[in-house]
């Protein structure tokens, strides 16, 4: 549902009374989970947004979002959990396991095939057909998507683990995901790898012997069904696979022994490191703290990973570097009141000298090309002119009529071959053109018919071009031109004082220009490590602004200017951007 980029059609705060509302519903929808647990997934004072959207099909979805993440979506007033919420309650649905390289398929739409299941040494769990399930990977426990069953476990049985098992709704790393903080699924206890014991079924089933049966011959046949599965991951048997690192599901390292905080402590240095070596040159400094931060660290993070400094043993970004500093690593000063700059690196140092970094795995590589995002490409905008009634009888020469959208250098072109076909230039002056009847009244203004006889060749062509209607065409790459009429409007950048006297930067109009506000948000928010909101724009039917707090005009510049290359006249407020030195 979620494969393909959707429309945010709204996106408000929840009311209370449709807070009240959602609790009921999820405690009907989910009545495993206690009247506490609902609290938390629907909080009372935490702020909760309703995003109405529409899916790329044209399903109408409802999205609930709490702390930034989405954590439950509704469809025909179906209430489904989202990833997210289901890493904070991992056993709300029937959970059913499959193999890591199946997640591409999963992302990129693909239902879930009853071959690619794994099944654990108690047996499938049992569901209905139509039931909600959620399915996980081998390694690792916590979902990875959200489905429906499309057969019960006994006509699964009966089937052999044959044809489509579940119609998959919502996955990790598809667009409802990506409107999140993108964060990764956390490593909870990986399911068994031993063969399935089918003991308990048998006793399920006693009363039909058709599934006794069957289940004797998944029994028997067992490796002929092991080895469909083989073939859907690669060749590589069940204790092959336990084996191989890169199907030990999405967390980086599920088998390291250190605590996440550690975990989280590494990455830091890593990054950090990464980041002096690779990206920072003796001409940037001195550099501001939160801009290496967030232009630099975050970006050598690698693929699959978050950089939350709060997780990690340091908590601050100022801490981390004073260790650093005392490593003789970095020198930090505060350079204006409040504000920390790097002023010198020991490039030298052994830390840097010897730190390499690691190239991914060619199996990760692999799962990961099929669902990495595809890169932004700037739209191709022209300016065009629109042919009014008014201007009709100067184009219909030309083949043109009422409605024509020509190119400035086609205007150009007309205009010329009009002159010169109806002997319009002076004989006396070459660079006047006598104005016959046409064009008096195509481009002179009343009161300038009876006064003005000639004209210059720019002065004609310019009056020619302001009278026409202006419109313009965007064209996205493999998509069919746009053209609207009028004149595009820029990405628009302001800086608002709120009550609590601190500055926030506001951006709109992202959509004309093919971007999403929700993912604009999401890595702003990432690489500014500042509060990031996206709300309805004021006097502006359908659209969505991004306000984030503090001045991040530095940030916008260098995603928008350098990374998606908006040429510069389509952007306006960039000169808002503070000035080095100066506090935000």
């Amino acid at each position: 549902m979620f494969a393909k980029a959707f429309r945010v059609k709204s996106n408000t705060a929840i009311k209370g009374s449709d807070r009240r509302k959602l609790r009921a519903h999820v405690m009907a929808a989910f009545p495993t989970l206690g009247t506490d647990q609902v609290s938390v997934l629907v909080p009372g004072k935490e702020e909760l947004t309703i995003v109405k959207l529409y899916a790329h099909r044209g399903d109408a979805v409802t999205v609930y979002v709490s702390g930034g993440n989405p954590i439950l979506f509704e469809v025909e007033k179906n209430l489904y959990p989202t990833v997210y919420a289901l890493w904070s309650y991992p056993d709300l649905l029937p959970a059913f396991t499959t193999w890591p390289p199946v997640l591409e398929k999963l992302v990129g739409g693909a239902d879930l095939m009853l071959p690619g299941l794994v099944v654990p040494p108690a047996g499938l769990p049992q569901v209905q057909k139509g039931d909600l399930c959620a399915i996980a990977l081998l390694g690792n426990r916590a979902p990875v998507a959200v489905g429906v069953a499309a057969m019960s476990t006994a006509e699964m049985l009966t089937s052999g683990l044959k044809g489509r098992g579940f119609s998959v709704l919502h996955t990790y790393q598809d667009h409802l995901w990506r409107s999140g903080d993108k964060s990764s699924p956390p490593s909870l206890a990986p399911l068994a790898l031993d063969p399935p014991d089918l003991s308990e079924e048998k006793e399920s089933v006693q009363a039909d012997p058709a599934l006794q049966g069957d289940l004797r011959r998944l029994t028997l046949e067992g490796e002929e069904e092991n080895g469909e599965v083989q073939r859907i991951c690669g060749e590589k048997s069940l204790s092959e696979a336990s084996e191989d690192p890169s199907f030990r599901g999405l967390n980086p390292d599920p088998t390291d022994s250190k605590t996440l905080q550690e975990q989280m402590d590494e990455l830091v240095q890593r990054c950090f490191l990464h980041a002096l070596k690779c990206q920072v040159r003796k001409a940037d400094l001195p550099l501001l703290t939160s801009t290496f931060l967030g232009s630099h660290m975050l970006s050598c993070c690698p693929e699959g990973r978050q950089l939350d400094i709060k997780k990690s043993s340091y908590k601050k970004l100022s801490k981390f570097l004073q260790h650093m500093q005392q490593e003789q690593i970095i020198q930090v000063k505060e350079l204006s009141k409040g504000v920390e700059s790097i002023v010198a690196v020991d490039w030298k140092h052994p830390r840097i000298t010897s730190f390499v970094i690691a190239e991914p795995s060619p199996a990760s590589q692999t799962i990961q090309e099929g669902s990495r995002e595809q890169p932004y490409h700037p739209p191709d905008i022209k300016s065009l002119y629109c042919v009014p009634a008014s201007m009709t009888l100067l184009f219909q020469e030309s083949g043109h009529k009422k409605g024509s959208i020509l190119e400035g250098g086609e205007v150009r072109t007309i205009i010329i071959n009009y002159v010169k076909r109806n002997d319009l230039v002076d004989a006396d002056n070459k660079n006047l053109v006598k104005l016959d009847p046409i064009l008096c009244d195509c481009i002179l203004e009343k009161n300038e018919q009876h006064t003005i006889m000639k004209l210059p060749w720019d002065s004609l062509l310019t009056r020619c071009l302001e009278k026409l209607q202006p419109v313009y065409q965007v064209t996205f790459p493999g998509q069919e031109p746009i053209v609207k009429k009028g004149r595009i409007c820029p990405i628009d950048i302001t800086l608002a004082q709120r009550a609590s006297n601190k500055k926030v930067t506001v951006v709109r109009n992202l959509e004309a220009y093919g971007l999403d506000p929700c993912s604009v948000a999401a890595i702003l928010q990432q690489r500014c490590q500042a509060s990031a909101t996206v709300t309805p724009a004021s006097g502006a039917k359908d659209s969505l602004q991004v306000q984030i707090q503090g001045n991040q005009v530095h940030h916008l510049s260098r995603l928008l200017l350098e990374e998606y290359q908006l040429p510069r006249k389509h952007i306006q407020g960039l000169e808002k951007a503070p000035k080095p030195g100066k506090k935000k």
